[in-house]
């Protein structure tokens, strides 16, 4: 084994559920903890690499369990065939199909070994990858689950008196509930504030979502997933009749669907979150062919994400420079019981998160996680 490699001696799966705050509800689903993978790549030397996924049935039809199932089943043969970035690369491409299959099972594994690789070369994940260091800042959206019009009322006008002004709302497809709550936005002058929402494949047709959001009567800045998901074909109808342009989630999880949205480009939205698309190179291919399109990027992130996926995202958010439209997450102990990085990593006021006030960004690897050794 040359000098440049690092030789993994086992990976150890574990389930991660750590408690919310509050529970976080949407159209697919409901929330009161974490449901998510956690993946140590532990070498010869006994330094570790952190992974973190969060797979979802409603999006790549995973599972932990299958998750647990994909680790096991490769475990033998990454020990043996990824000692570097180079023959992660390797193993990556010449295991596309199944990791197609398996993309948040994959971003655990990958994310842990490039935090391995990047400790034992003492590089940032940025310099294992060739990417720029980290700098600036990011200004993150406020998210608003779905609620009744009272407390999402308060939580709207929290965020807003903390500085907020570009929101991603959950619609519930309860007519009279979703207009309340947009109602909170038309209190609000128009050229302070920019919405979306997200629906979360809730209209059975273009017909049906068309009306409903046009229901909501408030001019949405973008719609996600409006109907069920991949009819790529339909989804445009939807953003001319809105004058929006539109988010594809749960219908890109995959490089290859970037050539089923038609032009032109301007209309898309690209929802990158890193579990989803199969861990942060797959990510990173997604977002420099998204801008070589002409299409939008927003770094996205599953609800329960800790600080592992949060720095994660901020690569990916870096890389899409100006082509990023919006992020998603670092919602850390405001929404958790308790994170794995402390400091964790959270915007601050208007949402905004500097580099320079976050050391750990330019540590090796991804950072200092840890886990509590009675997890599973």
């Amino acid at each position: 084994m040359s000098s440049g490699e690092c030789h993994v001696e086992r990976l150890r799966f574990r389930e991660l559920r750590i408690p919310f705050k509050v529970a976080f509800r949407h159209a697919s689903a409901e929330r009161a903890e974490t449901s998510s993978v956690w993946v140590d790549a532990i070498a010869s030397d006994g330094t570790i690499g952190c992974g973190e996924s969060c797979p979802r049935p409603y999006v790549t039809a995973e599972t932990l369990a299958t998750a647990r199932a994909f680790v096991l089943s490769h475990e033998a043969a990454l020990r043996t065939e990824v000692t570097s970035v180079e023959t992660l690369r390797q193993w990556l491409d010449a295991h596309h199909d199944d990791i197609d299959a398996n993309p948040a099972a994959w971003c655990a594994i990958e994310l842990a070994l490039l935090d391995l690789f990047g400790k034992r070369h003492r590089t940032p994940v940025e310099g294992l990858l060739s990417l720029p260091p980290l700098a600036g800042r990011f200004r993150y959206t406020a998210v608003l689950g779905d609620a009744t019009e009272g407390p999402f009322r308060a939580m709207a006008e929290q965020y807003w008196r903390l500085g907020f002004r570009d929101y991603k709302v959950k619609l519930s497809g309860d007519a009279g509930r979703d207009r309340e709550k947009m109602g909170v936005f038309r209190e609000w002058t128009a050229e302070s504030v920019r919405v979306r929402a997200d629906a979360n494949n809730l209209w059975t047709t273009a017909g049906e979502a068309i009306a409903a959001l046009r229901g909501l009567q408030y001019p949405l800045f973008a719609i996600e997933e409006p109907i069920a998901s991949n009819r790529h074909a339909e989804l445009p109808r939807i953003a001319r009749a809105l004058g929006c342009r539109m988010v594809v989630d749960e219908s890109l999880v995959r490089r290859e669907q970037l050539a089923l949205l038609d032009d032109p480009a301007s209309q898309w939205i690209v929802n990158v979150r890193v579990s989803k698309m199969g861990g942060l190179i797959r990510s990173l291919r997604v977002v420099n062919e998204a801008r070589a399109r002409g299409m939008g990027v927003i770094v996205g992130a599953q609800v329960g994400e800790t600080s592992l996926l949060t720095r994660a995202g901020l690569t990916v958010a870096h890389a899409a420079g100006d082509g990023l439209v919006a992020q998603e997450g670092a919602f850390g102990t405001f929404l958790l019981e308790r994170d794995l990085c402390d400091p964790p990593l959270m915007f601050g006021a208007g949402g905004a998160l500097d580099v320079s006030d976050h050391p750990m960004l330019a540590a090796a690897g991804l950072g200092t996680f840890s886990l509590d050794s009675e997890l599973p």
